[in-house]
């Protein structure tokens, strides 16, 4: 394992992570995912996020950004219920904007779910959720943390950048370096998620896709990072490609 980066340069490098975020007009995300932990989960509302993360699986975010308004307008804005009336009008509606069946299918039926199982017992379901999201159909052993998130469930997602970042700061997991964060800031572990994982794609896009995505400093412990010479002039994070650094 990676030599572990001290407490205090990992914390510091999430806050200026975190202030690079919101400087890049994100600040919106983090302040709907703090919130949404407050807001009661319905039968249309999981709909809602549960295609969400279907449609991300091995897609880039902002793709589905662009066209999720649309897919919206063509599921009944994910009211279960008149899915369930109407399942062949929002297959063929949405497969005219998203032209995935397997995904569109599984978002049908999650919408039949969640309209048999009903909002009482949903919100039952999440008190323990990864069975009952694990069971659902395109929701595997990492998605399944995603849509918890997104339901208000205060768990960080496995993704692929987060496992990057856990790595080089020599935690053995991303729930370990979410919560040692969390811990030391009082952000939300679902909120550190955000911050991490956003971070990482404003990085990718500055840098490059050679780019390994892992800022100076958490790889090891270094005093450019904890005193904020890492930073580049727009605030933005560096890392070991872009500085011609070595471990």
């Amino acid at each position: 394992m990676t030599q572990a980066v001290d407490t205090h340069a990992l914390v510091r490098g999430y806050l200026a992570a975190k202030r690079a975020v919101i400087d890049h007009g994100h600040i919106d995300e983090l302040i709907w995912q703090a919130d949404v932990a407050t807001v009661p989960v319905t039968a249309a509302s999981f709909t809602r996020e549960a295609a969400w993360v279907v449609l991300n699986a091995g897609m880039r975010e902002s793709v589905v950004r662009g066209l999720f308004g649309r897919l919206a307008a063509a599921l009944f804005e994910f009211d279960p219920r008149r899915i369930v009336e109407n399942p062949e009008e929002a297959r063929d509606s949405a497969l005219m904007i998203f032209a995935h069946r397997r995904k569109i299918e599984a978002i049908v039926q999650i919408a039949q779910i969640a309209n048999s199982t009903g909002t009482r017992r949903l919100r039952q379901e999440l008190r323990d959720p990864e069975p009952f999201l694990r069971a659902l159909p395109y929701i595997g052993p990492i998605t399944w943390r995603h849509l918890a998130k997104n339901l208000g469930v205060d768990v960080a997602k496995h993704d692929r950048h987060l496992v990057r970042l856990s790595a080089a700061t020599g935690r053995p997991s991303v729930d370990e370096v979410c919560a040692e964060i969390a811990e030391w800031t009082g952000d939300p572990t679902s909120v550190v998620d955000v911050v991490l994982w956003r971070w990482a794609l404003i990085h990718a896009q500055k840098c490059g896709r050679a780019c390994d995505g892992v800022p100076v400093g958490w790889r090891r412990t270094d005093a450019r990072w904890i005193n904020g010479s890492s930073l580049g002039a727009d605030g933005s994070v560096g890392c070991e490609r872009r500085l011609h650094l070595r471990a």
